[in-house]
């Protein structure tokens, strides 16, 4: 039930006008012949600043998908990335040539090619130095037009002018080469305040080209929340002007708020962010536009707890080092918790997290439980050096490791040589006293009397240092008697590190929960990468991907994902939760851990591209009907021609529906007797409403001549119904949720045919009217009820009586029936029928004719 339904859920979010998402990923030909366009622009295009980054280059390949070599993205040249991560190249494409060629032919040095990550999009690069000279200009036009002015001390503002304006210039240069040879249809997706000065331009001019603007944060929100405000409970009482200039980004501030006002279509990453644009930018956003992430599955379930497995022994290698002298605590009931990201203290929840370890440590020691806690928390600062205790410890170590290896080797051959001689060897005979004099000096160098180090590295400003004086006023130093231990690593994970070699990847796999208690996250990529990775997590309704999973998952603390309320709760009452849910966590057995990282893995597909993309290919078709209101027409006629193809019959055979992509056999009931909230249910306000019909998405399939053909005989009718009836209700229903992903993935697979079901309250056994039967249809294949909800299609049918008080065929097995129907219904009747799917015919026609067989007899029949 759990994975189907999320597969369930996740088609549903696919659904826009009765369009399928994954028509549209046509490899650009739609496009192409209706010479439609997107540039995307942003500053971290082939250039990574920050989480904007991820966020294109994740979402390339689907949009590659989508509009093939007529997507192009626009960013300013980074002479570092663009080295190792561009492959320069001329444009092929006469339209885009030409724009570059009139700028370089003005003074302004333009790079193009291909970035290299997966998709390989087009990008055109603008060298901002060559166009420094046009600085002053540029301004003075900006402030003619926009009204803003930009301070000449100002550097990433004074970035940001030029770079609008290169990139003005280059959409109005592209526009009129481009609808030379037809009519054209032009999209630019400028993301964060850094690329609105060029959106507000191209507004302020007239160009014929859609507009969208995304904000992945407010500039004020960012410093307002850093200031420790209340910021959620005091958003209409902000005097924004005044905090804008005494932050002094008010120019930045009315450049953010005109871009989201000139912009024919408004977007933001989550529910929060809306509300808070809706106050900051007095703006409200039209639509939502959810980060996803490129989420790889594996092939079998194993192999990602495999990987956990690996990375947690290279974390326990570590652990031994660091906490060497002091190591007296099992790792086999050690947890790892982690907080990662930008290096702000209350906006990420750096604060709350080591207040609520100190509970934790506190909970712990008072229940007298024997698991330790290791909690890392990777933000990066300023520092000089490594700590000398940190690199001390790994020396120590690793002697220790390479002493008693080489004693093992040496006891090996010595066994192996007294018993070829045939003795049994003696203690003394395989253990020297050489041996335990080494062994000895290993132990005696790793005592020391200090208590191991709270950082691995030494902090310039460790005084003033925030992570430092919190872990201070806790008392949380790594004392023996301590459950919880910290270790502060201010600098990013990388494989070379002679400390902690380990990529921010292998880390995350490595832990057992991330914890992520921010009060300022637009979305939140830092939770969103734990789940697809199978790692349990924590997070707010304060940051995107918190409300979003609330939205979306019922109950998300059974699936993993744990959501702290710090918007309606006070910071104490916050902090406890926090600390509660780490506490309830460390009590689960390693079974039931296993379990847990098995249900987060299968959330991973609500966050995958391939399903959140539906929401910035709405903004688009907003913008173009906005923009361009004929647009509608044209590309229904398009893709009436493109799905005009004759159908495949409706009884042509079909594969075998395919396996579930992960087996849930790892549910053992009577292990989660005691875990808490066993099943998951969608929200019913996850999926958008379906549309009123699905016509036109599904097309229509004419009757096979062996349907016509079939013999009618009313005098067998109610015969057969009645035995096949009373032979399916012997049959054994009750399926638990232990095994039900294999039957919901065999089952779905056929609902997804467009099978017929048998109606069991409106009308007599039989065949449902056509109407009816393409509506029940449509809900099946959507995983949606007619009033919008979602819910499982097979919830509905297992207790459903008929007129006559007894189960229907349909009921008691779910699933469609085919020949037998057919074989009960006169010609009057048949007519009106929707046809089977292939896959429905075989096993209903095969299994109930069989049966039907045996319990009627030849005589009756």
């Amino acid at each position: 039930m759990s994975i189907s339904k999320i597969k369930n859920a996740a088609k549903s979010l696919k659904t826009f006008q009765g369009i399928r998402f994954e028509k549209c990923l046509d490899n650009g030909e739609a496009a192409e012949q209706m010479n439609k366009w997107l540039l995307e622009v942003s500053w971290e295009v082939a250039n990574k600043v920050g989480g904007i980054y991820t966020v294109i280059r994740s979402k390339v390949p689907i949009t590659k998908k989508e509009y093939g070599n007529n997507y192009i993205c626009l960013g300013p040249y980074n002479d570092s990335f663009v080295k190792t991560e561009v492959e320069i190249s001329e444009p092929k494409t006469d339209a885009l040539r030409e724009a570059v060629n009139d700028m370089r032919r003005n003074g302004v040095n333009v790079v193009t090619g291909n970035w290299l990550i997966e998709g390989f999009p087009q990008v055109v690069l603008f060298d901002l130095s060559s166009a420094a000279n046009r600085l002053d200009g540029w301004k003075g036009d900006f402030f003619e037009h926009a009204h803003i002015g930009i301070p000449y001390f100002d550097r990433e503002s004074n970035d940001a002018l030029l770079f609008g304006f290169c990139v003005f210039w280059f959409i109005g240069t592209f526009l009129e080469h481009v609808k030379r040879i037809q009519k054209c249809y032009v999209i630019a997706h400028f993301h964060e305040w850094l690329a609105g000065v060029g959106l507000i331009m191209t507004r302020l001019r007239g160009y014929d080209c859609g507009l969208i603007f995304t904000t992945h944060a407010t500039l004020l929100g960012r410093y307002l929340c850093a200031g420790s405000t209340d910021f959620y409970n005091n958003l209409s009482f902000f005097n924004l002007d005044k905090e804008a200039g005494d932050r002094q980004i008010y120019h930045r501030y009315c450049i953010e708020r005109a871009a989201a006002s000139c912009a024919h279509v408004f977007t933001t990453v989550s529910k929060i962010t809306g509300i808070e644009s809706e106050f900051l930018l007095n703006k409200k956003p039209d639509i939502l536009t959810p980060n996803g992430l490129n989420v790889q599955t594996f092939a079998a379930l194993h192999e990602f707890q495999n990987l956990h497995a690996q990375n947690k022994e290279k974390l326990n290698a570590f652990v031994r080092g660091h906490f060497y002298g002091h190591y007296d605590f099992d790792l086999d009931k050690t947890l790892y918790f982690f907080i990662a990201g930008r290096y702000e203290f209350s906006n990420k929840g750096a604060d709350m997290f080591i207040e609520s370890l100190a509970r934790l440590n506190h909970m712990l020691k008072s229940s007298g439980s024997d698991v330790t806690i290791v909690a890392f928390m990777i933000f990066p600062t300023p520092t000089n050096n490594f700590n000398i205790e940190s690199l001390r410890g790994q020396s120590v170590a690793k002697m220790l490791r390479d002493t008693v290896h080489n004693v093992q080797s040496d006891i090996g051959k010595r066994l192996y040589e007294i018993c070829l001689k045939g003795h049994l060897p003696k203690a003394e005979q395989i253990l020297y006293s050489s041996d335990l004099i080494e062994l000895k000096k290993c132990i005696y160098a790793s005592q020391r009397s200090s208590l191991p180090p709270i950082c691995t590295h030494n902090v310039c400003d460790d005084v003033n240092d925030p992570i430092l004086n919190a872990l201070r006023r806790c008392q949380l130093f790594n004392a023996r008697t301590d459950r919880v231990k910290v270790i502060f690593h201010p600098e990013f994970l990388r494989s070379t590190s002679p400390l902690l070699p380990l990529e921010y990847e292998e880390f995350v796999r490595g832990c057992h929960l991330g914890v992520f208690p921010s009060y300022y996250e637009p979305w939140g990529y830092t939770p969103a990468e734990c789940t697809v990775m199978g790692v349990p997590n924590i997070s707010t309704n304060l940051s995107g991907f918190g409300c979003f999973m609330e939205e979306h998952v019922h109950e998300p603390e059974t699936y993993g994902i744990y959501v702290i309320d710090r918007r309606y709760k006070s910071a104490e009452e916050s902090c406890q939760q926090l600390a509660r849910y780490m506490f309830d966590f460390s009590l689960l057995t390693r079974r039931q851990r296993i379990i847990l990282r098995n249900r987060t893995e299968r959330l991973s597909e609500l966050l995958d591209w391939n399903t959140l993309g539906i929401y910035y290919y709405r903004a688009r078709q907003m913008v173009l009907q906005r923009t361009h209101p004929e647009f509608e027409e044209e590309q229904l006629k398009f893709t009436t021609q493109t799905f005009s193809a004759p159908s495949t019959p409706g009884v042509s055979r079909s594969s075998t529906p395919a396996p579930p992509e992960h087996d849930d056999g790892s549910d053992d009931e009577e292990e989660l007797e005691n875990f808490p909230h066993q099943k998951i249910h969608l929200d019913e306000k996850t999926p958008p409403p379906p549309p009123d019909t699905d016509e036109d998405e599904k097309p229509h399939l004419e009757r096979a001549d062996s349907v016509r053909l079939l013999p009618h005989r009313k005098d067998i009718t109610t015969t057969t119904i009645s035995a096949v009836s009373t032979h399916i209700s012997q049959l054994d229903t009750s399926l638990n949720d232990a095994n039900d992903d294999e039957v919901d993935a065999i089952t779905g697979s056929a609902q997804n045919q467009n099978s017929v079901y048998v109606s069991t309250s409106n009308s007599k056994p039989g065949l449902l009217p056509g109407a009816k039967t393409r509506a029940m249809n449509d809900e099946l294949n959507r995983g949606l009820p007619q009033h919008g909800a979602f819910s499982d299609p097979h919830d509905g049918q297992k207790e459903a009586p008929d007129t006559d008080g007894k189960s229907s065929i349909s009921t008691q097995i779910g699933l469609p029936i085919a020949n037998v129907v057919h074989q009960t219904t006169d010609k009057a009747d048949t007519s009106a029928f929707e046809p089977t799917s292939a896959s429905s015919v075989q096993y209903s026609s095969a299994f109930l004719g069989q049966q039907a067989a045996k319990s009627i007899g030849k005589e009756q029949l």
